[in-house]
């Protein structure tokens, strides 16, 4: 069969080099094995690291890896790599915005913002790193790949481009898409999502968000930056509702201190086109408004791709809004299926999908050799938003552990009170961490921070090596740096240890000495 040729717009060299290594027009399926001992429906993210994974064990297994669209799924083509390149250069435009208060004075409009070049560096970027999830370096490390539409055919075959695959054991790695917006008219004016917001060659003058969740705030503050006059509607009665809600707090603050207007408690009534462009009806607070923008971007939920799989034919159960449905081994409800990422878990992160990725590996292939079995529950999973400022969480919130009957303790320290983010006038922000009440035991931590992100994994690895705040205090860190922030809450933890009978002794002995 003649594969089918995927283009992704604008057609310019950097998205002919993209495809070429993600979705090659002159691909030709290889003569499938006899049996695969694994076959992997899907290369994004989890399907890419179980493919190389098993292939990279050296055991000599047969692996087969299906890919109906672009290889690299998500992240590289319509998610964390392009959103990134555009979030970087938006940031060198807040970072002026905020230069007056450090000293340079650069006039907001002296500001030259070349959009067309900003997305031109995106499609550079993603071009040039799309070699590590092509179809031929797969082959190359002994992977069978089969571009096209696959489907279980039976309870061990699936099918792709005219060819029958029979399988040990299946995984089901097709990640996820974006939420079809249920506002009347929207279909009949058009709208962007992420996965065609990048596509972008000229820059609206006025856009609508609809999502304050981390794609809709991210995105938001990014094209307002560049130069548009953004709207951002919500459903909630803040934004990024899922988080601490004082780090919401401080993010939506700046949101609307950079000339975002946030529209909050919204009910989306209509849209429908004008000569202007396209004019959104919402009602708020009783009150009903309309705004006219050049484009809407969508970036409220995500949906499975669950569809055209027969997943009813092999026995594997599913939902169309949670998607696959799996035990704590990733197993589905058929035995020989085992599925990871976006199409059964509730965190939806690239870095959530690779350690799927690793516990289907260890499951599928070392466990029926009693060599033991991974669970998703036993994960410590951190997340980042990436707006200015970042917030970054792992672990447990408060209102979790009390759920569970967990007596917990917080200590905030403001970066008001550290010294390198009162250098770097960046004070606004906190770390929070939740400690076991009279135990030193951290259960979760949130950042706001410009490099949150970077510094959550500190307290990450403490969290997963069972690293308390008392040995948390021991560790030198460099002065000055922001994450000295996780030094001072040990030592505030330290303190707390202080009784008032221990510092009448201490205070007794000083005067001795």
């Amino acid at each position: 069969m003649e594969l089918a040729r995927v283009i992704v717009r604008p057609v310019d060299e950097y998205n002919q080099k993209l495809v070429s290594h993600v979705h090659p027009a002159n691909w030709v399926n290889p003569q499938p094995a006899d049996c695969y001992d694994l076959v992997v429906i899907g290369a994004g993210t989890a399907g890419l690291v179980v493919a190389a994974g098993a292939a990279g064990l050296d055991l000599g297994l047969k692996v087969a890896l299906i890919e109906k669209h672009l290889m690299g799924g998500d992240c590289l083509n319509v998610g964390c790599i392009p959103s990134k390149c555009i979030i970087r250069s938006a940031r060198v435009i807040g970072e002026i915005w905020d230069a007056k208060n450090l000293g340079i004075n650069i006039p907001k409009q002296q500001i030259e913002i070349d959009f067309p070049a900003v997305m031109e560096r995106m499609r550079r970027v993603r071009a040039g790193i799309s070699h590590h999830d092509s179809a031929e370096r797969f082959k190359n490390i002994g992977v069978d790949v089969f571009l096209g539409n696959g489907r279980f055919a039976s309870n061990n075959t699936v099918e792709v481009g005219g060819k029958t695959l029979r399988f040990k054991k299946a995984v089901i790695a097709t990640g996820a898409r974006a939420v079809k917006p249920s506002i009347p008219g929207i279909e009949n004016v058009g709208y962007l999502t992420n996965e065609t917001v990048f596509s972008l060659i000229q820059r609206p003058d006025k856009l609508a968000v609809i999502g304050g969740g981390p794609i809709g705030c991210e995105l938001a503050q990014t094209f307002q930056r560049l130069g548009c006059e953004v709207t951002l509607f919500h459903r909630g009665s803040h934004l990024l509702n899922k988080e601490d809600a004082d780090a919401a707090e401080i993010v939506q603050n700046v949101l609307i201190q950079e000339g975002i207007r946030v529209v909050l408690n919204c009910q989306l009534e209509e849209v429908v086109a004008v000569t202007e462009g396209k004019r959104l009806y919402f009602s708020t607070n009783g009150y009903r408004d309309s705004v006219t923008v050049d484009e809407i971007l969508v970036g409220a939920g995500r949906a499975p791709n669950v569809e055209g799989l027969n997943l009813e034919g092999v026995g594997v159960e599913y939902d169309t809004r949670r998607g696959v449905k799996v035990n704590d081994y990733l197993q589905t409800t058929n035995p020989k299926i085992y599925a990871a990422g976006d199409i059964c878990m509730d965190w939806k992160f690239t870095h959530a999908a690779d350690a799927a990725a690793r516990i289907v590996i260890k499951n599928t292939l070392f466990s029926p050799f009693g060599l033991g079995r991974s669970k998703l529950s036993s994960l410590i999973m951190p997340w980042v938003t990436y707006t200015s400022p970042e917030i970054a969480h792992v672990g447990m919130y408060e209102h979790e552990a009390k759920k569970q009957g967990i007596d917990v303790a917080t200590i905030k320290i403001p970066f008001s009170s550290v010294d390198r983010a009162i250098a770097d006038n960046e004070e606004a922000g906190f770390l929070k961490i939740l400690h076991k009440k009279g135990s030193d035991e951290i259960l979760g931590a949130t950042i706001v921070a410009s490099h949150a992100g970077e510094m959550i994994s500190e307290v990450t690895t403490a969290i997963v090596n069972k690293i308390g705040l008392s040995k948390l205090s021991s560790v030198i860190h460099p002065y000055p740096t922001q994450a000295e922030a996780i030094k001072k809450a040990a030592d505030a933890y330290r303190r707390t240890l202080l009784t008032a009978n221990t510092k009448r002794i201490l205070g007794f002995l000083t005067k001795l000495s």
